[in-house]
């Protein structure tokens, strides 16, 4: 039998099951249950096949294999357009939007996860056959576990303090604390988001985390989320009954106004914390060169 045999088998499993772990189906109940699911594993596993047949084809000096893992790169780049185009179309049935943003947030992240894999597999490999089966599985479940840190982003709660404002009117106009969200005409509706309605503030901690919290797409992220995981109070056709995030632009706050199927603020306030930051949406205006010139 192959001398490689065992560790490509091991580099496979590793890699197989470290996409199994970093797949997860949350609350925006994606990637689907069950077919979904079965994709994912399934590229997982061809990402780990890449990864662990790497090593025994350098060490056999066929150079030729090594140019799978470029086509793999195209795949995946694949992989990461599929998901772009499907979460795009799905998203125009959805009552809140998750937004081009957010939508381009998964579709990375998706097709990141499988270069992790093959990382993953290929270390694995390495590993046992430089030195053996228990180095191996030690340095696997590690790669397991930094996989996992790196598949977890920032979360809003890290540049953001959240409070609760109950929405008020003045005259027609809808307010959350002193920022103005829209313009209520009827008095049916006016009680109806008097009743079901809930205001949150969200204070941006530094002068960076104002200009994310900017970013229209991490606004509509924001939405999307919290009303998926409280439910939302409206249909097509009413558009009162949207949620909202407006900015003050004296100081960069911005007013959350969300109409939630469960009144709970102490859950409300604990899902606005675990909010993804965006990757797309973060600005970092303090670390120019301009800045840093300007404050020496």
């Amino acid at each position: 039998m192959n001398d490689y045999v065992f560790p490509v088998i091991f580099g496979v499993v590793a890699g197989t099951l470290t996409r199994i772990y970093m797949l997860r189906t949350d609350y925006r109940q994606y990637p689907t249950y069950l077919h979904g699911k079965i994709i994912h594993i399934a590229l997982g596993f061809i990402a780990s096949g890449l990864g662990a047949i790497a090593i025994p084809a350098l060490m056999e000096e066929n150079f030729t294999a090594i140019t799978f893992l470029t086509v793999a790169a195209s795949q995946f780049r694949d992989v990461r357009n599929m998901e772009r185009t499907t979460l795009t179309e799905l998203d125009a049935y959805e009552l809140v939007p998750r937004g081009a943003t957010y939508i381009e947030g998964i579709a990375v992240a998706f097709e990141s996860r499988n270069y992790l894999v093959i990382f993953t597999s290929l270390i694995a490999t390495l590993t046992f056959i430089v030195f053996n089966f228990y180095i191996a599985l030690v340095v696997s479940l590690v790669c397991m576990f930094v996989s996992h840190l790196l598949m977890a982003g920032g979360k809003l709660k890290d540049i953001v303090d959240i409070e609760f404002i109950k929405p008020h009117f003045d005259g027609p106009g809808l307010y959350v604390d002193n920022i103005y969200i829209m313009n209520i005409g009827l008095p049916a509706r006016q009680e109806e988001i008097m009743k079901y309605g809930m205001g949150f503030i969200l204070a941006p901690k530094t002068f960076d985390a104002s200009s994310t919290l900017a970013n229209l797409g991490q606004r509509q992220a924001i939405l999307h989320d919290i009303s998926t995981s409280l439910g939302i109070y409206k249909d097509s056709g009413t558009p009162a009954l949207t949620p909202l995030a407006k900015r003050d632009l004296d100081d960069g706050r911005v007013g959350i106004f969300v109409l939630p199927q469960k009144k709970d603020v102490d859950m409300a306030i604990s899902i606005l914390g675990q909010v993804p930051t965006l990757e797309n949406a973060i600005r970092m205006p303090s670390e120019s060169k301009a800045n840093k010139e300007a404050h020496k």
